[in-house]
């Protein structure tokens, strides 16, 4: 297994109205010394080697040409990446533009994920989305003409309006662009957003959200893709290696405010702080937590049933963490497979695809 460093850039223009994770719209002033502050904190942990790199968000694309190559070259200098086969960065549609993603390019990410969310201007415009249709499909293109060869593209299922129809519309515009990754993410309403606290009256039902992603679910394998993570989709050899490193339970590093740890058994996360840590990046480390053996394989066989096509192998998890660490775990696994929810074939567990949509439910049981 790899090591993925995730590098959180905090920032948007505007905040959409269903987002719950850290980020701050009219905090632009402050990118330069954000980058600076990054790279400061990349020096904690110099030699460090990584496979893959992400840029996530917020909005990395606000970082403009500048703030991205110094990010990119300042970590260079502390960390090693001179073995990175995958380095994604999040962009936005409206932020786009040729000479941004000329620089990526440059600096050595090789794949864009795109925040498409959906095709209906009308259904991107309730939620505070601020690209259009077009613009997204011409970013698409505009990064497919530029030779990059991984892109993929977030969509939403349970935007108020949508219908079948447009989501279909949604996805076969994407298929046809090109594309060889989506994920698929069902809305929810979390707390504390104004989504939440004002929800409008043209909402679909769960029932309706779960039987949309069973239609997607089917129109994507008729394209081609596999259905490989709970959310995501892949042609194959697009899958998101960084994702699969998470999912695999591999170690990470986090930078940034509220970016979150796997490091020689531990895990920690920085403070959700971005004055904080202008001032002081390397004193953000929120909790520390070493995992026993026993917590570590339950979490580690949680995060692997979400991969739909590799499950858990119950023999490499007695490897690695030995019969008595795994025997209560292996129970509980069979108990859900003599209730229909896994199936077990090869010594490899999987999830039912009918269970899917509501796996939060098996996943609390494995823990």
């Amino acid at each position: 297994m790899g090591r993925g460093l995730y590098v959180h850039i905090p920032f948007c223009v505007e905040k959409c109205s269903y987002c719950d994770f850290y980020s701050l719209p009219a905090r632009l002033g402050a990118l330069e010394s954000y980058v600076r502050a990054v790279v400061q904190e990349s020096q904690s942990y110099i030699g460090l080697s990584f496979q893959t790199l992400y840029l996530g968000g917020g909005t990395p694309s606000l970082l403009g040409t500048k703030n991205l190559k110094d990010l990119i070259g300042g970590i260079r200098k502390s960390l090693d990446l001179s073995g990175l086969v995958e380095a994604t960065i999040e962009v936005n549609p409206e932020s786009a533009t040729r000479e941004f993603l000329e620089t990526v390019k440059d600096a050595g990410v090789n794949r864009v994920s795109f925040g498409v969310q959906s095709l209906s201007d009308d259904e991107l415009k309730s939620v505070g989305r601020i690209h259009t249709a077009t613009q997204a499909i011409s970013a698409i293109k505009l990064a497919k003409r530029l030779g990059f060869k991984a892109i993929s593209a977030d969509l939403i299922i349970g935007l108020p309006g949508q219908t079948w129809a447009t989501l279909r519309e949604s996805l076969e515009t994407l298929v046809g662009l090109g594309i060889g990754h989506l994920s698929v993410y069902c809305l929810s309403l979390e707390e504390g957003t104004p989504l939440a606290e004002n929800p409008p009256d043209d909402l679909i039902s769960d029932d309706i959200q779960a039987e949309f992603f069973e239609k997607t679910r089917a129109f994507l394998d008729t394209c081609g893709f596999v259905h490989y993570e709970i959310s995501n989709f892949a042609i194959e050899g697009y899958e998101c290696l960084h994702n699969l490193n998470y999912w695999r339970g591999g170690e990470y590093l986090g930078l940034g405010p509220s970016a979150a740890s796997h490091l020689h058994g531990k895990r920690f996360r920085n403070r959700a702080d971005l004055d904080a840590y202008l001032e002081n990046p390397t004193g953000q480390t929120e909790y520390i937590e070493e995992l026993e053996a026993q917590d570590k394989a339950a979490e580690e066989a949680m995060l692997r049933l979400r991969l739909l096509t590799e499950g858990i192998d119950s023999s490499e998890l007695t490897t690695r963490f030995g019969h008595e660490h795994i025997e209560a775990i292996i129970s509980r696994l069979d108990g859900m497979v003599g209730e229909g929810l896994l199936t077990y074939e090869n010594s490899r567990y999987r999830l039912v695809p009918s269970r899917i949509i509501t796996s939060n439910q098996i996943f609390a049981r494995i823990l």
